[in-house]
């Protein structure tokens, strides 16, 4: 073989290596934007745009929750005096650590009263039920049996979805 041919040959395993390399490994990586471009469509004869949240939760007893909703950002930025104290009742509630650990542990699997109760750092009987009833009040909680209670289903997902706004 002549030397000319040999490094032809080279120079096209070269060519060949480099752009094995440059493939990536695995399936292709998801579009980081899915999101923003479904939106994009649904949100195309709203002016001013729109927000959309939602989620597909599995809770540790297995209750699977999906949820999903569009608003039209006008909608959100205007003002209605009638809901914002409904608003401002729902924030306030989430605004204290205790009632933040208390929506946890249920989410968690701890329901009862008396399991709260046993838990450190949750205060005294009378605290526990003054922040379980503002939850309940606020809409957060609901009670499911005398003692007991549950996150509702509607609120499953927008409570990951505050939690996560929040943290990020």
């Amino acid at each position: 073989m002549d030397d000319a041919r040999l490094t032809r040959i080279e120079q096209r395993l070269a060519a060949l290596e480099a752009r094995l390399i440059a493939v990536p490994a695995g399936p292709p990586a998801p579009e980081q934007f899915w999101l923003l471009h479904a939106l994009a469509t649904e949100a195309a004869g709203l002016p001013g745009g729109a927000v959309a949240y939602g989620g597909q939760v599995r809770l540790p007893g297995g209750e699977e929750y999906a949820w999903q909703r569009t608003h039209g950002a006008e909608e959100v930025r205007a003002a209605d005096p009638e809901e914002d104290d409904a608003l401002a009742a729902a924030l306030s509630a989430l605004a204290h650590p205790v009632r933040l650990r208390l929506l946890r542990e249920v989410l968690g699997g701890t329901t009862t009263t008396a399991a709260l109760a046993a838990l450190p750092g949750l205060g005294t009987t009378g605290q526990l039920h003054h922040h379980l009833r503002q939850l309940t009040t606020a809409g957060w909680l609901r009670t499911t049996a005398r003692g007991a209670y549950g996150v509702p289903p509607e609120r499953v997902v927008p409570l990951h979805v505050v939690l996560a706004a929040v943290s990020s």
